[in-house]
């Protein structure tokens, strides 16, 4: 439990900035300013999630840990944003960044298949 910690501590974090951005119940109504500061906050944090936050590879069986968390992650957003694609189709309103952010995870998949394979 000690190893998951961080990992833990930071996705709560963030899903706590992001349902404070989202706002679903209008409970806030923050003016534009206060508004644009806790985007670049959620921004911030999210660069620092993803990109920085330092991942700490123990032996093989913590490293299948990962990548099998990785894969459940992957598989999950796919879903999700696939689903998201196909409610705002049959609404006849979909969203040109649904579409945009599932081919970029798609991509980004093939490109690091493609970089492991020639490379690792």
């Amino acid at each position: 439990m000690k190893e998951i910690r961080g990992e833990l501590f930071v996705s709560l974090v963030l899903i706590a900035l992001l349902g404070i951005v989202f706002n679903p119940w209008n409970t806030a109504m923050p003016d534009f300013m206060i508004m644009s500061l806790l985007l670049g906050l959620v921004v911030i944090f999210t660069v620092f999630a993803v990109f920085v936050w330092r991942e700490n590879h123990g032996d093989e069986r913590e490293v299948f840990h990962r990548h099998f968390a990785d894969r459940i992650g992957y598989l999950a957003g796919s879903a999700f944003l696939l689903l998201a694609i196909v409610v705002e189709e049959l609404n006849h309103a979909l969203d040109r960044w649904l579409v945009a952010a599932l081919a970029v995870m798609v991509l980004g998949k093939v490109a690091g298949l493609i970089y492991g394979k020639r490379k690792l």
